[in-house]
């Protein structure tokens, strides 16, 4: 099955954890689009300010199945052979979702002024794109 990982390509903590799960999954389960290539989100019925509310994990075989923020971030490891254990387990030690969810929500709010903000768009080597990738607008 596999999945498409719509991500802040302007962001540097988000794209490093893309390039990190490009050198563990090598396009196996996930493909990826950055947020900024308005073309293609629209196919999903996403807009640029759908995005702002955190990453997002669309099942490509069943585009409706559909995760944001802290929740897609889970699936993303769940879906990782090694990962997965520590997400059972962290989901369910009682109050440490409740926890990861704000913590989430802080670094998602104030990710430029914490981590930076790249110059040029970060775009994947394994792209998720519908039908023929779209060029992005010139920055």
């Amino acid at each position: 099955m596999t999945y498409y990982v719509i991500y802040d390509g302007n962001c540097n903590l988000c794209s490093n954890l893309v390039q990190a799960l490009e050198q563990i999954d090598r396009g196996d389960r996930f493909s990826y689009m950055p947020m900024q290539d308005t073309a293609e989100l629209a196919k999903f019925n996403i807009t640029p300010e759908d995005c702002e509310l955190g990453v997002i994990l669309i099942n490509a075989e069943n585009p409706s199945q559909r995760w944001q923020g802290a929740v897609a971030s889970e699936e993303i490891a769940q879906l990782l052979p090694i990962a997965a254990p520590i997400v059972s387990a962290y989901r369910a030690i009682p109050g440490l979702k409740a926890v990861g969810d704000r913590v989430y929500e802080q670094v998602r709010d104030n990710r430029y002024a914490l981590f930076g903000k790249r110059e040029t768009t970060y775009r994947s080597s394994y792209p998720a794109c519908t039908e023929g990738c779209t060029p992005f607008p010139a920055e």
